[in-house]
């Protein structure tokens, strides 16, 4: 250690110590350019559609800066990154009644179930009608493939949220929830290209608190050897 820095540190002089530092070569965060790109895009959009905002929330160029990277921000955490999911959001803002800019939380939420209905799927309020009619009506039906399913989609994911209803007991809140889970899910296998199969008997997962008593396992596995035309041991 060199006398003249022993003798900067003695001194506590920050702004020496400063002057003898290596220099800081590491690069600035490099800018997204294309998320840049899309929301630039996106806002002049959506200043046609909401034209007000220039003269209110985004009245200065300042506004419209800070309210962009706002908006890029809250994208990369929603993961939305592709211009159908914009354009998905964009139809809600044309459609929307309401006067004002919408906030990035409001305009995701667009996003989200307009790309839900372009996979052909219900959004999380009609997955949770569709779901709780047919606990009401299951009844009337010999089996859930005989129920009039509005698509394949909707059959896998109705029976297993009535598979968590029945045997965990789960409350509206818990169910609600878990139609975002299943959407999100049956999402990801249509964007990867999966065909969704057609109605089929199914063995309902059950958790362990609602296990089957020796007997009623018995009972329940006879049933469904004689519904595919299996032989059960005596």
């Amino acid at each position: 250690m060199s006398n003249r820095l022993l003798k900067v540190i003695e001194q506590r002089d920050s702004t020496l110590l400063a002057k003898m530092a290596p220099p800081d070569n590491t690069p600035a965060k490099v800018v997204n350019l294309e998320a840049e790109r899309m929301v630039d895009s996106l806002f002049r959009q959506l200043m046609k559609v909401f034209p007000a905002a220039a003269q209110t929330t985004l009245k200065t160029d300042a506004d419209l800066s800070a309210a962009k990277k706002q908006w890029i921000a809250a994208f990369a955490e929603n993961d939305i990154r592709t211009r159908e999911q914009l354009s998905a959001g964009m139809q809600h803002a044309r459609a929307s009644e309401s006067p004002f800019w919408p906030s990035p939380g409001q305009f995701i939420a667009w996003c989200k179930e307009g790309a839900l209905k372009a996979a052909g799927l219900p959004d999380e309020n009609e997955l949770y009608v569709l779901t709780m009619t047919y606990a009401r009506k299951r009844g009337g039906y010999v089996s859930p493939e005989a129920y009039p399913w509005p698509s394949p989609a909707v059959y896998w994911m109705v029976t297993t949220l009535c598979d968590h209803m029945r045997h965990e007991s789960w409350s509206e809140a818990q169910l609600r929830k878990g139609c975002g889970t299943e959407l999100k899910l049956m999402a990801k296998r249509i964007d990867a290209g999966e065909t969704i199969p057609q109605p089929r008997a199914r063995i309902a997962q059950m958790s362990v608190k609602s296990a089957l008593s020796k007997s009623d396992n018995l009972k329940k596995l006879h049933e469904i050897c004689a519904k595919h035309g299996l032989r059960t041991k005596p």
